[in-house]
């Protein structure tokens, strides 16, 4: 980032953050602006492109403390929702002004987050997602994903079928049959970004059960200019809801997602439901990068 190329916010720091991890070559880098008062649509994602990372959150602080006003740019497009951005600014604002209650006021609806220290002086971020809910995916249109996938039918877990999922973003939920299966990405790039336009996708959720509560997942986002996002909290939010709905799992519950290994970038997510209250906890690490 360079201010002669973008112009600097009005609190002159554009910040780098990794989520979901405590290493800063772990998870997914997120940049993060914590006064983006005045700036525009277009400088903002200017300044997301310059950056690079998959999204940068602007935050504008409310007048109550500890609400703010946040939008998140792609390098290509303004999204509704971001998790993992969501967590870095947490973080980054408790580092500030101490662990706490925060409240994001998001275009996809409000996002409550506590930010918590460990006993190692990890600070964790748990975000509350907007009201989620699940929806069918056509055949038709489940079968184009896989062709751009170079997917086949056989490649799917038939115990986790495909289903539209929204938890602040709407995602695609596409379950693997094996680790092998979804280790192996390779898609046709825009061809998977007009088809995700065009239904309104955020990123496609490949995910691949180990166990009753632990999986791994991969999330192509090719329409925001990224072939793949390290750690996704947006769609961990959606997931959560997804295995609700579909009785997958028994609630209440904590599953474990491991993102980015395929990457280099091991990420850890934590999604919590619980009994009575159908919104999804998302949770997690994040650490500066220097």
């Amino acid at each position: 980032m360079t201010s002669d190329t973008v112009p600097v916010p009005p609190g002159g720091e554009i910040l780098r953050y990794a989520a979901f991890t405590t290493r800063p070559d772990g998870g997914n880098p997120a940049g993060v602006v914590l006064d983006a008062s005045g700036l525009s649509t277009e400088r903002m994602l200017a300044i997301a492109a310059e950056v690079g990372y998959s999204e940068t959150a602007f935050l504008i602080p409310g007048r109550a403390e500890g609400t703010y006003t946040v939008r998140y740019f792609s390098p290509l497009l303004e999204v509704p929702f971001c998790g993992h951005a969501t967590v870095a600014s947490a973080v980054a604002l408790a580092e500030r002004a101490g662990p706490g209650h925060y409240v994001f006021a998001t275009p996809a609806g409000e996002v409550p987050i506590e930010v918590d220290k460990d006993a190692d002086g990890v600070l964790r971020a748990t975000l509350t997602s907007v009201e989620p809910h699940v929806e069918e995916a056509g055949e038709a249109d489940v079968a184009e994903a896989l062709a751009l996938l170079g997917w086949s039918p056989e490649d799917l877990d038939a115990a986790l079928p495909p289903r539209i999922a929204y938890g602040g973003a709407r995602h695609l939920v596409l379950a693997a049959a094996t680790r092998d299966r979804l280790a192996r990405l390779a898609y046709d790039f825009d061809g998977l970004a007009a088809y995700m336009t065009a239904r309104d996708l955020v990123t496609l959720q490949l995910v691949w059960r180990e166990s009753e509560d632990v999986f791994h997942v991969r999330d192509p986002f090719p329409v925001g200019g990224v072939v793949e996002d390290p750690a996704t909290g947006a769609a961990a939010a959606a997931f959560g809801a997804y295995l609700r709905e579909l009785g997958a799992v028994t609630v209440p519950a904590t599953l474990t997602l491991h993102q980015g290994d395929d990457l280099g970038r091991p990420g850890l997510l934590h999604v919590e439901l619980r009994e009575g209250d159908a919104r999804v906890r998302v949770s997690g690490a994040a650490v500066a990068i220097p």
